[in-house]
């Protein structure tokens, strides 16, 4: 594995066309040596719409994102290519495939939807989040490692019982550097964080790792916060789900699903 970028006010930097390289701020919260999968999943987004602008426009905005996380994603230079598996005028599919070295480390399929005016039917019957300002910090990283987690600004309401929290999540640091991204590209960079804020177990006792992310939207978020309404429940066979409704400052704007592998953590 070679060295991560020198720390900046990024998550990434851009090496080639397709290629980019992790900071230290990219580290995971399981294992400091491999990349935490928020702003991974961020930075695909930041492919896709690259991708998108490379080409007319369609009308089509991105609904439906899934991330199969494949093996272990080495804090190292990645490539992502992204490519049209199913084109359409009203509905499209594309897929996005992250690679390490020789290996597919992630693949994401992403559903895009043509545009409509539906302004005059729009609701949720989801409750809004009590908003940034009226929550207290709280220090992540007092709980999880990583060069991500200390990256990011946690604000939160007085926690409640195991498995259910709430939080906003916010960073001062770009996604690529020299690069601006969308609001979806930097809404979805911190999605991922959900499944440690509103832990069942503690992480020095059991591990719980995502093998996947799905975030369905129903409306584009906008910054710079993302709010996370988060339950995660565990069954009594290994698996975990980790359920979060996805809000920003205007309200709830669609949800995300994790699959956990619950496992006991060796001591001694």
């Amino acid at each position: 594995m070679t060295a991560p970028a020198v720390p900046s006010d990024s998550y990434y930097q851009r090496t080639g066309e397709h290629r980019y390289k992790p900071t230290a701020h990219a580290g995971g919260a399981w294992n400091t040596e491999e990349q935490h999968f928020s702003p991974l999943a961020g930075l695909v987004v930041h492919a896709v719409d690259r991708y998108l602008a490379e080409r007319p426009a369609t009308g089509l905005a991105l609904a439906r994102i899934s991330y199969d996380i494949l093996g272990r994603i080495a804090l190292d230079e990645c490539e992502i290519t992204v490519e049209s598996i199913r084109p359409g005028r009203t509905v499209e599919l594309l897929e996005a495939v992250v690679t390490i070295g020789d290996r597919a480390v992630v693949r994401a399929r992403a559903w895009l939807l043509a545009v409509l005016d539906t302004a005059a039917v729009a609701d949720s019957p989801v409750e809004r989040l009590a908003p940034p300002e009226a929550c207290d910090p709280w220090a992540m990283d007092e709980l999880w490692d990583g060069g991500y987690i200390s990256s990011i600004e946690v604000r939160r309401p007085q926690p409640g019982r195991a498995g259910r929290a709430a939080a906003w999540i916010s960073t001062r640091l770009g996604l690529v550097a020299g690069e601006p991204s969308s609001p979806l590209a930097s809404f979805v960079a911190l999605v991922d964080t959900a499944n440690g804020i509103a832990v069942q177990q503690p992480p020095t006792d059991w591990m719980y790792p995502n093998t996947d992310l799905t975030v369905h939207l129903h409306r584009s978020p906008e910054g710079p916060w993302t709010g996370l309404d988060t339950t995660v429940s565990f069954g009594p066979t290994g698996h975990g789900l980790t359920s979060t409704v996805l809000h920003d400052a205007a309200g709830p704007v669609g949800h995300a699903q994790q699959i956990l592998t619950v496992r006991p953590l060796a001591h001694g």
